[in-house]
């Protein structure tokens, strides 16, 4: 087993992200480890819920806690204020108190959703992410961001509210499906792209790593799954110890999200995958950079060539005017430029800032 700690400075704040191919006594196990308090509160997508429900609540609901379970709706539409309200009224109408304890069992929705129920439910209760999909065991559940969505965007209410613990099984990537998984591969590339700019201890190489064993990634080979799960979140846990409130460094991680967030927004978060639609930002983001002379022509080709290689499915571009205009509301937007994280050289990005006039421009 892989066990990382999260070590938010000055605070002391300390977590464990546990990353294993767990067999089901050692689910168990480690849910019953991490979980303090009588009752549980198990915020569950319907899908995973489908498919493993049976499994799970057996293993948690077993006479040492009050369980009780919350399945929702999948998809990126129900991460909005009438669930959240919901949720709120569900634990308050079973007598949770802020010495027990949420569950978010599910991909990056549940995730956001339950992490921002446990953010402000008496003003904070205990949290324990279960990541379910590829996009949220690499990203999403590890760094304490929690949100919902709104009208006018993605991500625009929320709070900064870290988990008691992360347990990451990759065995439940087994089941996902294409799409799914491709979604969470966008997520991956994201993070071979931005390596060395994450400030990492130890320099894994992910461009290479992903190259040399692409076949055995596509296959979801489990070890290799594992590792690049490892990976990643080694390198957002360095991000995130140098700067928790994305002051600085971590708005690196949003390479392909300015302009992937208002692709989701415009086409109702229906149309493409969060991992599709950052994939299309990372594309939109080196393009910028080499019109602006940030990069040269080879750096650009050979991320073209790795991004192929996974055989996204295509993004049909929306109108730039009004994908500049979702962009305005981007949590990073200044009142007159957009802020945009462009590569600079191989494994290595910076942060630049345009007008709207800038970004219409031919």
């Amino acid at each position: 087993m892989t066990n990382f700690s999260l070590n938010l400075k000055p605070k002391e704040e300390i977590y464990n992200i546990y990353i294993e191919d767990y067999s089901l006594d050692g689910f168990k196990s480690k849910i019953r480890e991490v979980i303090h308090g009588k009752k549980v509160l198990v915020v569950i997508s319907d899908k995973v819920n489908k498919l493993y429900g049976k499994k799970i609540f057996p293993l948690v609901d077993s006479g040492e806690f009050i369980v009780y379970k919350y399945i929702l709706p999948d998809g990126e539409k129900h991460k909005n204020f009438k669930n959240y309200r919901r949720i709120l009224n569900f634990a308050l109408k079973n007598g949770l108190t802020r010495k027990d304890c949420i569950l978010a069992i599910g991909g990056g929705v549940v995730g956001d959703l339950a992490g921002f129920v446990a953010a402000t439910y008496m003003r904070g209760i205990d949290l324990v992410q279960v990541p379910t999909t590829l996009l949220a065991c690499v990203d999403s559940s590890v760094g304490g961001k929690t949100a919902i969505d709104t009208d006018f965007g993605k991500n625009l209410v929320g709070a900064f509210y870290q988990p008691k613990a992360v347990i990451i099984d990759v065995n439940f990537l087994r089941t996902l499906d294409e799409k799914q998984f491709k979604t969470g591969l966008g997520e991956v590339v994201k993070y071979a792209f931005i390596e060395k700019s994450c400030r990492c201890r130890e320099y894994e190489n992910l461009i290479n790593y992903i190259n040399e064993n692409f076949d055995k990634l596509m296959q979801r080979d489990i070890k290799v799954l594992k590792h690049i799960v490892e990976i990643c979140v080694a390198l957002k846990i360095s991000v995130v110890e140098k700067d928790e409130k994305e002051n600085d460094l971590r708005r690196i991680l949003n390479f392909g999200h300015t302009l992937g967030h208002a692709i989701e927004k415009s086409t109702g978060y229906k149309k493409y995958t969060h991992g599709e639609a950052i994939v299309q930002g990372m594309i939109f983001a080196f393009e910028l950079a080499y019109k602006t002379g940030l990069i040269d022509v080879n750096y650009k080709f050979a991320a073209r060539d790795l991004i192929s290689k996974f055989n996204f499915r295509p993004v049909k571009m929306p109108n730039m005017k009004k994908l500049v205009e979702l962009m305005k509301l981007d949590k990073k937007a200044t009142s007159e430029r957009i802020v945009f994280i462009l590569p600079k050289d191989y494994g290595q990005v910076q942060i630049r800032e345009f007008t709207p006039q800038e970004l219409l421009q031919p």
